[in-house]
């Protein structure tokens, strides 16, 4: 359709608005409503924006619009219209189109509506348009609040909207591209025409000004836009003159520029051979072959021989959309003089009246949810833009002490991880929720650059409040986080390289701070977090009453007889409101004779007679058919004789109706987080090896590729990030990188090389390390290929399966298969493969001569042995499988069993000793239920003896510890596989309870080789202490094991370490009212001290190491006391801490270590914590070799929070 024909309705409409004579316009008398028609118009345009494009094409707004505007503005009416029209045509492209267009043709609409608009943009660049509206605002504004009526708030509001909509407007790339930088662009010409009009002085009233708060957000939003070509950088620096920033950035580009054009020529030089040969000449290049077997035969002079490739002549492969990176931003450029002048006073004034006061009503306007949706976009360009030019201009922390605090840090980390995790989940819109996230990283690089500013202030006052605004940033773990997720994952198809570049800038100054902070303490305590998730419980179902007995229903009768006599002969009165049926029901009222019978029996069995009676006699009336109810001349005694016999009737029951579950897999999924707080020592080397990762090297080496582009400070950066993650770390190989060493080779031959002198030393270091490197390890440069973990660097450098062998490294736990072990499961494979209905591994598990293995691991060395094609081969076989019913015979045997153990002390563990068919306790626990040999769980609980003094009768003589007593409700929590494990366990420990000479060695010898060396020291403190305290007191109570430190709680939940308790004659808690492992009162002195020589860790002689009496136990209640040399190193539980003993309702979830007081924690919390070496010092600029002002020593609180998922 071709635009410039115009609708006939629509070119009548234009031509009755009137007509321009030279500079004069003479308008219709129908130009009121042909203004009000085009409006209409608008509002009914269809998907193309048809009106909008035929406007546009026949220029409107230029030739009738804007000069209706500037020549009447004194008719309020017609104002108000063309105003509203103007607004109309001008609003964004995207507002119209709702998106960019995929299609070409919907594309082809947008780009044209782009245009006009552009057109419109340039047709505003006049003084006097702009003198109009500033005027007509200036009026709107001097009216007070009770004279400004409705209309003259919306035209304030449109006004508004129209300069937003010219100033939003993108410039149009092909004049952008004649033009140079300096020369006045379309944008230029505007914001001239707005400030000479005064426009910028009615926005800085409207953002001070106490009553006109409404339009702080559309002021933002204009401020914004009048700044988009801007970098605060050139506006604070503009006031050193032309000679200033900008001369010097020029000069040392075109220096560079001169630098690799020189060095061509050199080259070019070298090349050239003394005598000009008209014969090129062809060469054979020995050792590169071509398509065939021969060598390349090279056509071309000698001098292009380094440029040569087999990629020469190729058709470059094209890139998928898909995988292309992200385009960047607009390229900045700069503006005239004049306008940057007038744009850097503005920038002065906004900040000295306006900002904090704006920036308030925004935050207070987003927080409160009345500003449109994605607003608070503005206040982070806002935030980011003005705090620059203040941190360059002149440093006034006071200008910016809205935006300066941890509630800003808080807002803009809130914003940041939301845009994130948008951009996560909303895939077709990833772009832009990358273009925000970008403006959030800059509002926070911006924040943390003000709050380093402020340390260098000179006002104690100011440097006092940069302090306090440090601890509480590094106090919270979110903000420490930040940067490891946004690096982990970026993603260059949908951030650009500028995102990444203010990504490595702002990771390395908050390296810089946090280092700088830590450096200045000697203990630094952090918070940590860790979410537990628990699977659902199932909801419990209550379980149907037994029905009495015929004995228990006659003794019932026997005392309602009196009542059921009582209510006949009319001594107590009957309730009148009896209904025998449910009206409201489903079932019919002539089926629900059968629930009437029940509600009787229910009542009599309540001990209701007189509602018993009446529903009996109601109910004879309902259903008189049958003489159920009896006949309708009955008598008391046949009434009577009724009741008895509803009373005594076995009566079918409806089960109670049992809550809907989901579907197992469902049910499996569904889990509940809890959150855990605790604090811990920091170390900031530990938090920069989580740096040390594949995400984080693959990103600074995607930077790096284009250092000629990048500024000094980027590179800078960026190489000394990598710097720590080689040298401070020691992880070398980290940076051992193909990709990374090609980055090198361009470097090394770049011949501006020595404008980057930073990056060429650090390529020298990482070359020289790798070599040093091949020269031992042969297969290094086959690593060259692979991103690596620190996993893989210990393993290249230590020695390949140093992991598996434990060399060094604490990575892993298991101990590799030896050959000698690999054939004995081999052979036992084999020998139990043919046994039907048997459980291999359980069989294997249970003859293998090594102690330890698990069921995973055996089927996993079965499946790398080729015994196995994978572990399908070996389901697990679940409980209750085999068995669903009980026969007649196995609840006969059941019953005869409860009744032989019934005085027993253990009646369901003796009952499940010699139960023939094996079942799960809670099965049997069920089946007593049902059977109605006990009425609740707790008659089937192991009866404990309490001892006050010493062991009891019978047992002073062996020294036998109490049995530990078992919960059989609590079973039901437990998978099936642990349940099989800890009744065998328990079984064992059963039978030989009694802890030998030497017990548990073996075992314990094996956990010190995996890594456990630490809880089982704290063991062995914790039963020498117990033992040194019943010698003195003469009196023996049964000590809580109270585990303080994480790596002793996950020693507490191993499997394997709870075997070893148990084999030392530890009882494990005895019911839901315990939480924690106990040392038996019953255990002497002697047996604890044997028990603790047993675990001791012994050297390569044999001998127990460390056999000095330890100082104390967590459990101890006596006063700390210095601990030796070689014990308490590992972990801080050895501090002596009183532990009352746990109350019934105290919950079973890990402990963490609370200090009290800075007091409380210098005196005893850190004797028992080995300090990190102190990071090594590097060479950096003069703001990271200044001195902290925080004086050494102070400890101060930072909040480490560390998100890790456990299964309970």
């Amino acid at each position: 359709m071709d635009w410039y024909m115009m609708n006939c309705e629509l070119l009548a409409t234009c031509s009755a608005l009137g007509y321009l004579e030279g500079d004069v316009y003479h308008r219709e008398p129908d130009c009121l409503e042909s203004v009000k028609d085009l409006i209409r118009y608008l509002r009914h345009e269809d998907e193309s924006r048809d009106v909008r494009q035929q406007l546009g094409a026949a220029q409107i707004l230029q030739n009738d619009l804007l000069p209706i505007l500037v020549q009447y503005p004194q008719e309020k009416v017609l104002f108000d219209a063309v105003i509203r029209l103007m607004v109309n045509l001008t609003q964004p492209a995207l507002l119209c189109f709702g998106k960019v267009p995929a299609d070409a043709t919907s594309r082809h609409h947008f780009l044209q509506v782009l245009s006009y608009l552009q057109a419109y943009k340039e047709a505003f660049a006049s003084e006097k348009v702009f003198v109009v509206l500033s005027e007509k605002l200036y009026n709107l504004l001097q009216l007070d609040w009770e004279q400004r009526q409705e209309e003259d708030t919306l035209l304030i509001e449109r006004i508004l909207l129209l300069v937003r909509n010219v100033l939003h407007v993108p410039p149009d790339p092909t004049e952008e591209q004649q033009g140079v930088d300096g020369d006045a662009s379309v944008h230029d010409r505007v914001l001239w025409a707005l400030h000479i009009s005064g426009m910028d002085d009615l926005l800085k009233f409207l953002a001070s000004a106490q009553v006109e708060q409404q339009w702080a957000l559309h002021v933002l939003e204009i401020i914004s836009l009048m700044f988009r070509d801007q970098s605060p950088e050139e506006l604070a620096a503009l006031g050193q003159g032309t000679a200033g920033a900008e001369h010097r950035e020029d000069t040392q580009e075109l220096e560079t520029l001169r630098q690799r054009e020189l060095a061509e020529k050199r080259t070019r030089a070298r090349q050239r051979p003394s005598r000009h040969s008209r014969f090129g000449g062809s060469y054979v290049l020995q050792g590169v072959k071509s398509i065939g077997d021969r060598d390349v035969v090279f056509h071309k002079g000698l001098h292009n021989l380094k440029s040569y490739t087999h990629d020469l002549g190729k058709e470059p492969r094209r890139l998928p959309r898909r995988r292309q990176a992200a385009p960047e931003a607009e390229p900045s450029r700069r503006s005239a003089r004049n306008v940057r002048l007038f744009l850097r006073h503005f920038c002065q004034d906004f900040l000295e009246g306006c900002y904090n006061r704006l920036m308030l009503l925004v935050k207070d306007q987003l927080v409160r949810e009345k500003a449109q949706q994605h607003d608070e976009t503005y206040y982070l360009w806002a935030t980011a833009f003005f705090m620059a030019f203040n941190r360059l201009h002149g440093f006034r922390p006071e200008l910016v002490s809205e935006t300066v605090g941890v509630r800003a840090f808080h807002f803009i980390e809130q914003n940041l991880t939301t845009y994130y995790e948008m951009a996560l989940m909303d895939k077709k819109e990833a772009t832009t929720w990358a273009h925000r996230m970008h403006l959030a990283l800059k509002a926070y690089q911006e924040l943390l650059r003000t709050v380093q500013e402020m340390d260098r202030s000179p006002e104690q006052a100011v440097r006092d409040s940069s302090q306090v605004i440090k601890s509480n940033i590094f106090y919270l773990m979110e903000y420490r986080e930040l940067f490891l997720t946004l690096f982990r994952k970026f993603d260059e198809t949908k951030q650009p390289r500028s995102f990444l570049r203010d990504l490595v800038e702002t990771a390395h100054l908050f390296l810089r701070m946090l280092e700088r902070f830590c450096r200045g303490r000697a203990n630094l305590v952090v918070q940590s977090k860790r979410v537990r998730r628990k699977k659902k419980k199932k909801p419990h179902v209550p379980e149907a009453p037994a029905p009495p007995s015929a004995a228990e229903l006659e003794q019932l009768w026997e005392g309602l007889a009196p009542q059921v006599q009582a209510c006949l002969e009319g001594e107590v009165p009957l309730p009148e409101d009896m209904v025998p049926f449910d009206a409201a029901s489903e079932t019919p009222v002539e089926e629900q004779r059968a629930e009437a019978v029940l509600r009787i029996q229910e009542c009599l069995r309540d001990s209701h007679v007189p509602q018993a009676l009446q529903l009996l006699r109601s109910a004879r009336e309902v259903w008189p058919e049958g003489d159920v109810f009896g006949s309708a001349d009955v008598g008391p005694p046949e009434e009577t004789q009724l009741l008895r016999e509803i009373l005594v009737a076995p009566l079918p029951r409806n089960a109670p109706a049992e809550p809907e579950e989901p579907e197992e897999e469902e049910d499996e999924e569904e889990e509940e987080q809890t959150l855990q707080v605790s604090e811990k020592e920091f170390n900031f080397l530990d938090y920069l090896k989580r740096f040390a990762c594949a995400p984080v090297v693959r990103a600074l080496v995607l930077l790096l590729r284009g250092y000629a582009r990048n500024s000094a400070r980027t590179n800078h950066c960026a190489a000394r990030l990598l710097h720590r993650l080689a040298r401070d770390l020691h992880m070398e190989p980290l940076l051992f990188q193909l990709s990374l060493f090609a980055l090198f080779h361009r470097l090394l031959s770049d011949p501006a090389a020595a404008a980057h002198q930073e990056l060429v030393t650090l390529a020298k270091f990482i070359l020289g390390k790798f070599f040093a490197l091949a020269a031992t390890n042969k297969k290094a440069f086959v690593e060259l290929l692979f991103w690596k973990s620190p996993a893989i660097v210990c393993e290249m450098t230590k020695g390949y399966g140093s992991l598996q062998e434990g060399e060094g490294t604490t990575w892993s736990r298991v101990s590799p298969w030896t050959p000698q072990e690999e054939q004995e499961l081999r052979e036992l494979y084999w020998k139990y493969k043919e046994v039907e209905g048997g459980d291999i591994i359980a069989a294997i598990l249970a003859h293998l001569p090594t102690p330890g293995r698990t069921r995973k691991q055996v089927v996993k060395q079965l499946v790398r042995m080729g015994l196995a094609s994978s572990a399908k081969d070996f389901p697990r076989e679940r409980k209750g499988t085999r068995i669903v019913l009980w026969t007649q015979e196995q609840e006969e045997e059941l019953t005869r069993l409860f009744e032989e153990f019934h005085g027993s002390d253990d009646v369901l563990g003796n009952i499940m000793k010699h139960l023939t068919a094996r079942r799960s306790r809670a099965r049997v626990v069920e089946k007593l239920l049902g059977l109605g040999l006990v009425a609740e769980r707790k008659e089937l609980y192991k009866k404990r003896r309490r001892k006050s003094h010493g062991p009891g009768p019978g047992q002073a003589a062996t020294g036998v510890p109490a049995m530990p007593a078992q919960d059989s409700s609590g079973d039901d929590e437990d998978s099936e596989e642990e349940e099989d494990e800890d009744e065998a366990e328990e079984g064992r420990m059963e039978e030989h309870w009694v802890p030998q000479e030497g017990a548990g060695q073996d075992l314990a010898q094996h956990l010190h080789r995996e890594g456990l060396a630490g809880p089982l020291r704290w063991l062995e403190n914790c039963l020498r202490r117990a033992a040194g305290d019943r010698e003195e007191d003469g009196v023996s109570h049964p000590v809580p094991l109270v585990p303080l430190t994480e790596e002793n709680e996950d020693a507490m939940e191993d499997r394997r370490f709870r075997s070893l308790l148990r084999q030392l004659g530890l009882r494990p808690p005895a019911s839901e009212q315990e939480s924690f492992w106990r040392i038996p009162a019953a255990l002497t002195p002697q047996q604890l001290r044997h028990a603790a020589a047993s675990i001791a860790h012994r050297g390569p002689s044999g001998s127990p190491q460390d056999m000095s009496e330890p100082p104390g136990c967590p459990q101890d209640p006596a006063p700390a006391e210095p601990l030796p040399a070689g014990l308490g190193s590992d972990s801080e539980s050895e501090e002596p801490v009183p532990v009352p003993v746990p109350s019934p309702v105290q919950p079973r979830t890990k402990r963490r270590r609370e200090l009290a007081s800075e007091d409380e924690d210098e005196d005893g919390g850190s004797s028992g914590t080995r300090l990190a070496p102190p990071a090594p010092h590097s060479e950096e600029d003069e703001e990271e070799e200044e001195e902290d002002p925080q004086p050494r020593g102070r400890r101060k609180r930072i909040r480490c929070v560390e998100e890790e998922e456990e299964e309970d």
